[in-house]
């Protein structure tokens, strides 16, 4: 008669990571090199679609001035002259937020903040260049 070997009903694993508010919530980031799965920043992604919405909204005439289109969309000018800087931004970044392969520190009130416009300058000025990885597993 073989005896079966006896499994523990429980496991503990210890994982380090820390709570950081990114877009109004909180969400968990574990330590660097970690394997992170990324989602898409849904309030960059949102802020993203209003600049280009803006954008062809003044470039067809359907609003003559920055100031006009903030009236009717009830904001101030000068935010919305900041979200419509994000239509100046390097495609190969709008694609990586969009797939949310974005740098960890790539927010919202991040990329609101002055960049330069020329594209090869972009990633080096933001808090930490674009990553755009694979998710990496554990062995």
């Amino acid at each position: 008669m073989t005896r079966a070997k006896s499994i523990p009903d429980t496991m503990t694993i210890h994982v380090p990571f820390r709570v950081v508010k990114r877009g109004g919530r909180k969400e968990m980031q574990l330590p660097e090199g970690a394997a992170q799965p990324r989602k898409p920043d849904n309030t960059l992604i949102k802020a993203l679609a209003r600049a280009f919405r803006w954008k062809r909204m003044l470039e067809t005439g359907e609003y003559a001035t920055i100031a006009d289109l903030a009236e009717r969309e009830g904001i101030a000018p000068s935010y919305m002259t900041r979200v419509l800087r994000l239509t100046l931004l390097a495609p190969d970044i709008v694609e990586a937020i969009l797939d949310g392969k974005q740098g960890p520190l790539v927010t919202l009130v991040r990329v609101l903040e002055p960049f330069p416009a020329n594209w090869d300058s972009q990633a080096s000025e933001l808090p930490r260049p674009v990553t755009i990885q694979e998710p990496q597993t554990l062995p």
